[in-house]
């Protein structure tokens, strides 16, 4: 995904920021085991979706296009995004749509400007100044689209861009698929096989256009789809460490010891920005659905199929937990499978430290 900026339209509205740049480093097939019910998380916040709450989520309004060519506006509109029978549906729409170039956060951005237009209509709902975590397990029951061209995604943001600005101060992709139901483009995937995968991923390094990111992806057992059912997909956030999880299954980990944060100081001189950074201050949660862009209109069967649309990100709850007793870094309550694979991280640029003037 890509990075969030303002959005002030709450709820009868909606908010989402999102987008990710061909998040795959290494691919995961069913790596990992089941686990049991987490023990010693205690919830701290939730959202059964019983009603759209304008008092935990906010829609973004824009047609910017994520950053990387997306090509849906996201709206407030009911048509967009709705609760029936306790489940979030976010849908987007083959029609034709006017609204803002910029996204919410950005200087100069007007609600009312509709100078873009876009072939598909979509939501994007975040928690930003609502709701935002240092380090906890995140929970979401979600049912995903299917079809080229689609792209949900469930992931999370700084609240405020401690390290500057993205993704310096850091990116969590929780879940994120593309194109389920196309045809997979898998390293080895034997011909006629159809997209499954979910990704997990981290964005963090230095500000866009010296950013990396690190991920992998995941399919379920017995090739069952996404799109074909809810599955519960979680991250538990740690200082040193995130692990990401599906129906419990632990497949995937990536340790402080390969990300970073490096930002020019004031002297002109690259400094690294320690403690754990950039995966150690608040961040908030975003929930979206876009069509096509940089990852998803290059991938599988490439471009949108238009045919497919309206398609719906379905999310029957979203829960956020936190160890008890309460530990800075939440490491009490980690759910571990020895079987999950370790993402390695892009290297560290070095910094050329100046020499010192000798006594």
């Amino acid at each position: 995904m890509f990075v969030v900026i303002k959005s002030t339209v709450l709820l009868a509205s909606c908010l989402v920021t999102g987008a990710s740049v061909l998040p795959m480093i290494c691919q995961a097939d069913n790596q990992g085991e089941s686990l049991s019910a987490p023990a010693g998380w205690q919830q701290v916040w939730h959202d059964e979706f019983d009603v759209l709450d304008g008092n935990k989520w906010q829609f973004e309004v824009n047609c910017w296009g994520g950053g990387n060519n997306e090509q849906q506006c996201y709206t407030p509109r009911s048509e967009n995004a709705y609760i029936d029978n306790g489940v979030l549906h976010i849908v987007a729409r083959k029609e034709d749509f006017r609204g803002p170039a910029q996204q919410d956060d950005q200087p100069g951005y007007d609600i009312n400007d509709t100078s873009v237009l876009k072939p598909y209509t979509s939501a994007r709902l975040r928690t930003k100044h609502l709701a935002q975590w240092t380090y906890g397990r995140f929970e979401i029951r979600a049912k995903l689209p299917q079809g080229q061209g689609t792209w949900p995604a469930i992931w999370m943001l700084p609240t405020n861009n401690r390290y500057g600005s993205w993704p310096a101060s850091g990116e969590i992709d929780i879940m994120e698929a593309v194109n389920l139901g196309a045809n997979s483009d898998r390293p080895s995937a034997p011909a006629g096989e159809l997209e499954t995968r979910v990704h997990g991923t981290l964005h963090y390094g230095r500000e866009f256009p010296e950013n990396v990111y690190a991920g992998t992806g995941y399919r379920l057992a017995n090739e069952q789809s996404p799109a074909a059912d809810f599955h519960v997909y979680a991250i538990e956030w740690e200082a040193t460490e995130i692990r990401w999880y599906v129906d419990n299954i632990h497949y995937a980990t990536q340790t402080s010891a390969t990300w970073y944060s490096q930002a020019v100081d004031e002297a002109g001189q690259w400094q690294e920005h320690g403690n754990h950074a950039p995966f150690n201050h608040p961040f908030h949660l975003l929930l979206n659905l876009a069509v096509g862009g940089g990852w998803a209109g290059t991938v599988n069967d490439t471009g949108v199929d238009s045919a497919v649309f309206p398609q719906v990100l379905s999310i029957d709850y979203v829960r956020v937990y936190q160890c008890q007793p309460a530990l800075s870094d939440a490491r009490g309550c980690a759910s571990q499978s020895p079987q999950a694979r370790l993402v390695i991280g892009a290297p560290k640029p070095a910094i050329n430290t100046p020499s010192q003037p000798q006594d």
